[in-house]
């Protein structure tokens, strides 16, 4: 098929779309607009394999080949050294479909959302400049721990995969803005997602979550929970197993509790690091520490007047549940100092 050249968007832009090409010939690109070019568009076409003459598009900032049959990518497309947005949506393609060596590749946005993925391509985990990763509507499985190698990460899509649980580790990308793990399986949020200072949105509908964590009220730039679809719980947790502490455990509140002093020098190193592991309980009524043995507690609090979010909370005892395990009104006022700072911290909460 004759191949013409585009001319719409300028001197530096290729335009090749929807001209049903099988493979990409260059007879009637110039030479020049070849060596120009700084993005070449092959989205809406029939091409099954990137072609190999794409290589001579050395400067390019942008290629699309959204929306063909797109199953392997050779390795011409690591001469693309100038190569920033990488879009290749709705197509075929696998964790066998890229070359091994295309994490050497400095891209900023890639888009493989719509394809055949399982996993998530150890290529992109090598990619420290990445700032935008879509891959909604694959086959993911799980999130890998070596995301937080992707430290440049703002925006994360992985929205319609079949993911369960969310990796400690998502917490240690310090620029991620916004989050989309709906229509997923994930039946759990780590507290550690406190720790996303610059997370802007987090967007969770339509998974399996029945509660979240309290430290999610850290998130003092959040904007926009989306949360609809969930089957979050609508009352408390109660009877469920508290195991007994232990002779260490006990010790160990008792230290912290009447603020026993402690140092390195007096102590076995191992005992000193399970001191300061010591978390408070949040019961304002009781002050007291634990550390393996605690009660799992949910407490709902309001959000802008209208939702009630359901948030785990730790206690150090069963005892300690009574003051705030009632669905009573006293419960609801108990939340009203903590519901009035996260309500001005949140823009919108979507639950319906």
């Amino acid at each position: 098929m004759e191949v013409p050249e585009a001319a719409e968007g300028g001197d530096h832009v290729v335009n090749l779309s929807r001209l049903g090409l099988e493979k990409l010939s260059l007879e009637q690109v110039a030479e020049e607009r070849c060596q120009d070019a700084q993005q070449l568009l092959l989205p809406h076409n029939r091409l099954l394999v990137l072609p190999p003459s794409v290589g001579v598009f050395s400067q390019l900032l942008l290629l699309d080949v959204s929306n063909n049959g797109l199953a392997y990518m050779g390795e011409e497309i690591l001469a693309l050294t100038c190569l920033k947005t990488l879009l290749a949506k709705n197509n075929r393609l696998d964790e066998a479909s890229l070359p091994k060596d295309m994490g050497a590749l400095r891209l900023e946005v890639v888009n493989f959302s719509g394809n055949q993925f399982e996993e998530l391509p150890g290529q992109l985990l090598q990619m420290p400049t990445l700032k935008t990763l879509s891959m909604g509507g694959n086959r993911l499985k799980s999130i890998p721990s070596e995301i937080e190698n992707i430290t440049s990460l703002e925006f994360l899509y992985l929205g319609g995969n079949f993911i369960s649980y969310i990796p400690p580790e998502i917490a240690n990308l310090p620029h991620l803005s916004y989050l989309v793990l709906c229509d997923n399986r994930i039946q759990s949020v780590p507290p550690q997602l406190a720790q996303l200072h610059s997370l802007r949105s987090l967007s969770l509908h339509n998974n399996l979550l029945t509660y979240l964590p309290r430290e999610i009220l850290s998130l003092v730039h959040l904007q926009e929970l989306s949360l609809r679809g969930n089957p979050l719980v609508v009352r408390f947790v109660r009877d469920l197993t508290y195991a007994t502490p232990t002779l260490l455990e006990l010790a160990g509140r008792t230290i912290k509790s009447r603020g026993i002093p402690y140092n390195p020098w007096e102590l076995p190193e191992n005992l000193v690091r399970y001191l300061d592991l010591a978390s408070k309980c949040p019961n304002p009524k009781c002050g007291g520490v634990y550390f393996d043995s605690c009660v799992r507690h949910i407490k709902f609090v309001d959000f802008c007047g209208k939702y009630r979010l359901p948030l785990m909370h730790y206690l150090c005892s069963p005892e300690c549940s009574s003051p705030c395990s009632s669905i009573s009104s006293q419960s609801e006022s108990d939340s009203e100092d903590e519901a009035s700072v996260a309500a001005r911290r949140m823009q919108k909460v979507l639950l319906g």
